[in-house]
């Protein structure tokens, strides 16, 4: 009966599945959105491992269950449930072609899916314990990385760190099919000291997670390392997640309540034992951690003896004596859990955090800090939803703190015509409000301090077209840092896509972005009263795939800063990059040549940039400088032999990236002046798999 349905959806995509583009594991755009946001950019990689294991052992769409497909994180609730709902109603899939059936699915969205997916009848066996133990995939990472810069001030910056400028990861992980996990990873950050002083035993961080899932009634197993995701994240979310971005659908925070953990961020995890038991409908979720945590201390003046927190510290470095006189010197202890009870189309939740301190925080004197956690315990707790009926699908989340203060957010995702999606977003979080671990869809870093109104349609117009819109307006009802009076402001983007054929596909995006910001030229030097200070950007990016080796990358983007009182800044990006993945050869490299000129860094500029696998970083790109990227990969053992089931493969790689900065005036008549300002970075990874 599915054969017609299959055959006919099967002529639209002949050039879709031709169309092998390299594949992207995490969504740069994003990302580039989240560090112009000065949010930070966490060094958590397990999507993008995550995704990576899939391109070997795809996910069976015939047997994934909703909490596989959220935690791809490629999909949105909606489709979820829609494709649940029509595997329910209609059976196994019998080709992968058949997805363009499934209300809310576009070819956009499939052709993102495809890398990771497939499509097959049969039955996944619950594995016995030891299949799982001796029949998996063994990974083994070293990455050395050291940034080389001759400048006085660099030298200057580094001379009291306490190791040498290498940075070094390593990263051993068993995996069998996401069923059972586990592993350890160590790491060294730039100027931490290695084997001597206070890291006799090596790395400055050591992380070991081992991770098991459907077993029986229990759905997940966490010991060690991992993470906890509740609900619309108001009261605790460690995954990667996302705000604003080109991706205007991309609203909802959603993956697994538990983790594994293995990356090298430092402070973002839990470190104990975490539980997921399901019975029918029933979903109950149990964890408790025991972890030291970097705080700056101070001692209270009216009792000598006794030390409290002004400050937690989430970089994770330890390169000075100060940093190591801040290293693990709270002790924090977290419980909490949630039930959940859910079928196809709807989810109600009631979840728990709660925090003990070995000391107590106490709120430092600026006025905005006024309502910032005071005590050595804190607790939060929140009530969560989702329902889907036909084409829309509501959602949210309602918390209170230990002082009862209230935070909500409430969200809605609609597919109004096969070729109009469109996103609402409503947010109402108190000034009082606080939270540990949080991390929601607001303007704010953390959900604190913040009203307000966000609305995003998609809208495929014609074929090949794309056209994204997204409006937010949001008001903060206290002061925040660097702003001393309420204040608001407003956001807009716009881009438009364009793809005419499997080779190439462009946008072209323009945002604008208004909020309030301390006047520096105030007459009132002493408290300087906040101004809007408005945000433009325009950028231009083309793809264009020569042919099934080569593709190359180009972009344009200008940005305009400034306010009322201020002289107004410019900024300017220019970047083009070549890919080369020859098919069934041992190598591959991509080069980038980068042209970057600012008037300062308020008008700075954000591009993200590849280096080694699991790897990458976005800076802030500002003044005037010149830069390149070469990237070189060579697999020891070539993917022919590893399509014959060769059981071990080896893969090499190695970055270089340099920017040059033009002697500036006061050094222009020395000898080293262009030697001044320029830095280089390497980085040189192995990874070793046997299967």
């Amino acid at each position: 009966m599915k054969w017609p349905l299959v055959i006919l959806f099967t002529l639209p995509w002949i050039g879709i599945t031709a169309q092998e583009r390299l594949a992207t594991p995490v969504n740069e755009q994003q990302l580039e959105s989240q560090a112009g946001r000065e949010e930070g950019i966490t060094e958590d990689d397990s999507q993008w491992q995550q995704l990576e294991y899939l391109q070997k052992h795809p996910l069976n769409l015939n047997e994934a269950t909703g909490d596989e497909l959220k935690a791809l994180r490629l999909l949105t609730d909606l489709q979820i449930t829609n494709f649940l709902l029509y595997r329910q109603l209609l059976g196994s899939l019998l080709h992968v072609n058949e997805l363009q059936a499934v209300p809310a699915w576009d070819v956009a969205t499939i052709q993102k899916l495809l890398p990771f997916i497939s499509v097959s009848d049969q039955k996944n066996m619950a594995a016995r314990l030891g299949e799982r133990f001796k029949q998996g995939e063994q990974t083994l990472l070293l990455r050395y990385a050291r940034t080389v810069n001759t400048s006085s001030d660099y030298k200057k910056t580094t001379e009291d760190y306490l190791g040498s400028p290498t940075a070094v990861l390593f990263r051993y992980k068993y995996n069998y099919k996401n069923l059972l996990q586990y592993g350890i990873t160590g790491d060294k950050d730039a100027g931490e000291p290695f084997l001597k002083g206070a890291q006799k035993n090596g790395f400055d961080f050591y992380s070991f997670h081992f991770f098991a899932r459907k077993l029986g009634v229990i759905q997940s197993l966490a010991i060690g390392d991992f993470t906890v995701n509740f609900a619309q994240g108001l009261i605790q979310w460690q995954g990667m997640a996302f705000k604003k971005s080109a991706d205007v659908l991309a609203i909802k925070r959603q993956g697994p309540m538990l983790q594994p953990y293995n990356s090298a961020g430092e402070y973002n995890f839990h470190r104990g034992v975490g539980v997921t038991l399901q019975k029918g409908i029933v979903q109950c979720t149990l964890f408790g951690s025991m972890r030291k945590l970097n705080a700056n201390l101070a001692v209270d003046s009216l009792f000598p003896g006794s030390a409290y927190i002004t400050s937690i510290i989430t970089t994770g470095y330890h390169r000075t004596l100060a940093e190591m006189n801040d290293r693990y010197n709270v002790q924090c202890l977290t419980t909490g859990g949630a039930v959940k009870i859910a079928n196809s189309r709807s989810h109600i939740g009631i979840n728990a955090v709660h925090y003990n301190l070995s000391k107590p925080m106490r709120p430092a004197a600026a006025p905005y800090d006024q309502f910032a956690i005071n005590g050595s315990n804190w607790s939060n707790y929140s009530v969560d939803y989702s329902y889907t009926f036909r084409n829309m699908h509501v959602y949210g989340e309602v918390a209170v703190d230990k002082l009862m203060n209230r935070a909500m957010i409430h969200g809605l995702l609609a597919s109004l015509d096969p070729k109009v999606d469109m996103a609402i977003v409503y947010r109402n979080i108190s000034s009082r409000y606080q939270s540990l671990f949080s991390n929601a869809f607001t303007e704010n870093s953390f959900p604190v301090n913040e009203n307000g109104w966000y609305a995003g349609i998609s809208i495929r117009p014609a074929a090949r077209w794309k056209l994204d819109v997204y409006a937010d307006v949001f008001r903060f009802p206290w002061l925040k840092y660097q702003v001393n009076a309420p204040s608001g402001g407003h956001e807009y983007l716009v881009q438009l896509s364009y793809a005419p054929n499997k080779y190439i596909d462009m946008y072209t995006r323009f945002r604008h972005e208004t909020k309030g910001s301390n006047d520096a030229d105030s007459v009132s030097s002493s408290l300087p009263s906040p101004v809007p200070v408005t945000r433009l950007n325009w950028r231009t990016h083309i793809n264009y795939r020569v042919n099934r080796t080569i593709e190359l990358r180009s972009r344009v983007e200008t940005v305009w800063y400034g306010s009322s009182s201020q002289q107004k800044e410019t900024g300017f990006l220019f970047y083009t990059d070549v890919h080369v993945k020859p098919a069934f050869k041992p190598f591959s490299f991509n080069a980038r040549l980068q042209y970057v000129e600012t008037d300062s860094y308020n008008s700075r500029i954000y591009a993200f940039e590849n280096t080694v696998l699991y790897n990458y970083s976005i800076p802030a790109s500002f003044n005037k400088f010149l830069r390149y990227i070469i990237n070189v990969n060579y697999r020891l053992m070539p993917r022919a032999a590893m399509q014959q089931r060769k059981k071990y493969n080896c893969l090499l790689s190695l970055s270089c990236a340099q920017s040059v900065y033009p002697a500036e005036t006061a050094v222009e008549a020395t000898n080293t002046a262009v030697e001044t300002y320029s830095r280089s970075d390497i980085r040189l990874q192995l990874i070793f798999t046997a299967r």
